[in-house]
């Protein structure tokens, strides 16, 4: 195996360091493709993929990654490409990422589930060399070839490469520099951005949570969870490289929490990725099955969440870190008082500054979280001024030319000296594990036919329900229509749950948008109908649509409106099927929902649901059923 060598420090630093920071040496970092061909030679029977179209071994899966490996090169891929993977959740897109790294390339994920316009876009910020794709026609710039997944090239078909600059099917070992992916992100300019992340970095990653104990040593059953354009999924790949088998959740399981736990029983998971939204879902279904070992991330962790994790005596880490850190840099077991963010990941320095870079050493102080080490990203690909506004001069660090990155998270140190996530300096918003720029979504609103201006913000109708909400100004404008075009343009995450059209946006004093004088968000619909006052009937029609009202945060439905056009999303979706479950013991799904066209048919789907019987009894989550197999 190829280690990475780790720098020494040469020169002391220029300032003293902050107490969040610690001078660690990195652990020693082996880049994933080696780790992985140590796996498959070491175990080449074990099972390496479960997906809903079948299984791999890890001798399988080296044939497969290789021969599509060699397919790309024969297109003409080399190292530093960049490769669109446009694939849905089966064995091919595993198969594919690790493809595009044999070949020497960086892949570039393309969500299937995002609108077209998305895919086109990224595809052509990334300046993808090949797409692959199991699409005849994938929504990628003109001129772009695209590979289906199976695609294979005789071995003297691929070009000649040297492994020390072009890679090869079979033994190529990147260099720490090399390009491992690029994820985009949501950008305040109005469009996504791509942040570009070394194998160096990600091989730093795996060494630090194998040492911090979030790994164990032993081979476990890992689920992936998590888009393949959230950078949460790369812990996947990691995982995989190893030597432990990978679980894809697809899509339909993914959506329905009882399916889903019973894959995850089915292939005895041991490590589950979610963000505490997601949970919130599944603790009930969860209270059937062993909990595996919770990785949770991609947003706060609610004081409520964790004192239900901590007291069960579940086993769950808190996991922090932007997309431009490499996924995880601080980390926590959720147990005691909370919640906090813990301590950096070794070769990680984490440092509380305030805004002139001073350390903040003060219990109890609020500061911003500045992160530097290895783990950090090259930046922006074509945005060097981003780049150079986010990935600043590290003032403490002991090697000359050291970057820090600039989080835009607040956070501060409790009297036991523990940080604490505070909130944001800027307008940036956690949702349901993505990371949001309101500036995309009212760029995207603004540009809408009509609109004359916009605006975006959270809106929390009950304690934990927090839902992206729109306004806009502008004659003549319906937030049915606004809502509808987004959903052309934008992935699900960034359209608002509702729009609200205004006569004029508040302002402050120095004529920017006041967003927090932005009222209570309101549908096109006026008051709300019988059904919603007290002492209405209770029939069945009438409950399912105050479970709707009471979800969406809207005053009346009409029985031809469409979940989705009133703002609903999956999470939503989820909520509304668990509470008609519990008030009237019936056995829904998700699909009931979602293959329903409005909710007269939906009403119908569950009034099928209950004639069939009630739903099963499920006990409460317990200690006992938290143990981890």
């Amino acid at each position: 195996m190829t280690a990475f060598a780790d720098a020494s420090p040469a020169t002391p630093p220029v300032r003293t360091p902050p107490a969040t920071a610690a001078f660690v040496t990195p652990p020693p970092a082996t880049d994933l493709l080696s780790r992985l061909r140590a796996a498959v030679a070491a175990h080449p029977g074990r099972p390496a993929v479960h997906a809903v179209d079948g299984s791999l071994d890890f001798a399988e899966l080296d044939r497969r990654t290789a021969a599509l490996a060699r397919a790309l090169r024969a297109h003409g891929v080399r190292r530093g490409d960049r490769v669109g993977v446009h694939l849905a959740r089966t064995t091919d897109l595993p198969v594919a990422l690790l493809a595009v790294w044999r070949a020497g390339a960086a892949y570039v994920p393309l969500d299937p589930a995002y609108p077209a316009e998305r895919i086109a876009f990224t595809a052509a910020d990334a300046r993808v060399a090949v797409v692959v794709s199991a699409d005849t026609a994938p929504p990628v710039p003109a001129g772009v070839p695209v590979l289906r997944p199976d695609a294979a090239a005789p071995v003297e078909a691929a070009a000649p490469a040297d492994p020390e600059t072009d890679g090869d099917a079979a033994g190529f070992t990147p260099h720490a520099l090399d390009s491992a992916y690029v994820i985009h992100t949501s950008g305040s300019t109005g469009r996504p951005k791509g942040v570009e992340v070394p194998h160096g970095a990600l091989a730093g990653l795996a060494a630090a949570l194998e040492r911090s104990g979030a790994y164990r040593p032993e081979p476990g059953v890992v689920a992936w969870n998590a888009s393949v354009s959230f950078d949460a999924s790369v812990q996947q790949w990691i995982r995989i490289c190893r030597g432990d088998t990978l679980v894809v959740i697809d899509e339909a399981r993914r959506a329905e929490p009882a399916r889903l736990v019973e894959l995850l029983a089915g292939h005895g998971v041991t490590d589950l990725d979610l963000t505490p939204s997601h949970w919130q879902l599944l603790r009930e279904p969860l209270a059937q099955a062993p909990v595996p070992r919770l990785f949770m991330g991609g947003e706060p962790v609610p004081a409520r969440t964790w004192r239900e994790l901590a007291g069960a005596g579940i086993d769950a880490l808190n996991l922090y870190g932007p997309t431009e850190c490499t996924v995880d840099a601080i980390t926590t077991p959720i147990t005691g008082p909370g919640p906090h963010l813990g301590e950096a990941l070794p070769g990680v320095r984490a440092y509380l500054l305030d805004d002139r870079l001073s350390p903040v050493t003060a219990a109890g102080a609020v500061g911003e979280l500045y992160l530097a080490g290895g783990g950090l990203a090259h930046g922006y690909p074509g945005h060097p001024g981003l780049t150079a506004g986010r990935f600043v001069a590290d003032p403490f660090a002991p090697e000359p030319g050291a970057r820090m990155y600039r989080t835009g998270d607040q956070a501060r140190r409790s009297a036991e000296g523990l940080l604490e996530y505070v909130g944001r300096v800027d307008r940036q918003i956690k949702l349901r594990g993505f990371r949001i720029e309101p500036g995309e979504v009212e760029h995207a609103l603004g540009a809408l036919a009509g609109v004359t201006a916009a605006a975006v913000t959270v809106h929390e109708p009950a304690p934990g329900d927090r839902r992206l909400a729109g306004y806009v100004t502008g004659a003549g404008v319906r937030s049915a229509d606004l809502l509808a075009e987004l959903r052309r343009t934008l992935p699900g995450h960034l359209v608002p749950s509702t729009v609200t059209v205004l006569d004029a946006l508040p302002l402050t004093p120095n004529g920017k948008v006041d967003h927090r004088a932005l009222p209570a968000p309101t549908a096109d619909a006026a008051a709300p109908d019988a059904a919603g006052r007290p002492g209405a009937p209770a029939g069945l029609p009438e409950q399912v649509a105050e479970v709707w009202r009471t979800v969406l945060g809207v005053p009346s439905v009409e029985p031809d409106d469409d979940f989705l056009s009133l703002g609903g999303h999956s999470l939503a979706a989820l909520r509304v099927v668990h509470l008609l479950r519990r008030r009237l013991n019936v056995e829904l799904q998700l699909r009931h929902l979602l293959d329903a066209a409005d909710l007269a048919g939906f009403t119908e789907a569950v009034r099928r649901a209950a004639q069939a019987g009630p739903a099963e009894a499920r006990p409460a989550l317990t200690a006992r059923r938290a143990a981890v197999r």
